[in-house]
């Protein structure tokens, strides 16, 4: 058995002038970008083998970052399955010149393990914040197998 917090990876960005999209604020794709990145970590931590992205099952995008503000993604893993692990980000803004900081977005990604054979371990929550989580990983997975067997059937009626 494995606790989130051996799972939990934190990376730090600053806003720059690249970053930004036409509304001066950071560019949506490109924080996706770095998040599919760290939150892969914590789900290897767990695996300890390779992993791939399999989806990223909701990203909520709560206040922009603006030039010259800090990003801090916080990771960890939030649930596992048989080959799957789900892990959980938070995104907390600082604006460096105030040092006041906001929760800027959270985002839930599944990645699933590419050794058939690898036995994955539970993992346990201790923090509220981590029960609160992972609380409700079984519905989340729930729901994630209904949209994929929805998708499943949409994509035998695409035209390629």
């Amino acid at each position: 058995m494995i606790t989130c917090q051996q799972t939990k990876t934190i990376s730090e960005h600053r806003v720059i002038n690249g970053d930004l999209n036409e509304h001066e604020t950071f560019y949506g794709g490109r924080l996706l970008a770095i998040l599919d990145g760290v939150a892969s970590i914590p789900a290897t931590k767990l695996a300890r083998c390779q992993v791939v992205t399999a989806s990223v099952d909701r990203v909520n995008f709560l206040q922009p970052f603006a030039l010259n503000d800090a990003l801090k993604i916080e990771c960890y893993v939030s649930g596992v399955g048989n080959r799957s692990i789900e892990v959980f980000a938070k995104v907390i803004g600082e604006h460096l010149l105030t040092g006041q900081r906001f929760l800027g977005a959270t985002a839930f990604l599944t990645f699933v393990v590419l050794d058939h054979e690898r036995i994955l371990p539970a993992v346990t929550p201790q923090t509220a914040e981590e029960k609160a989580v992972c609380q409700g990983f079984a519905q989340r997975r729930l729901q994630n197998k209904q949209k994929l067997e929805l998708q499943k059937e949409l994509l035998t009626q695409l035209d390629i």
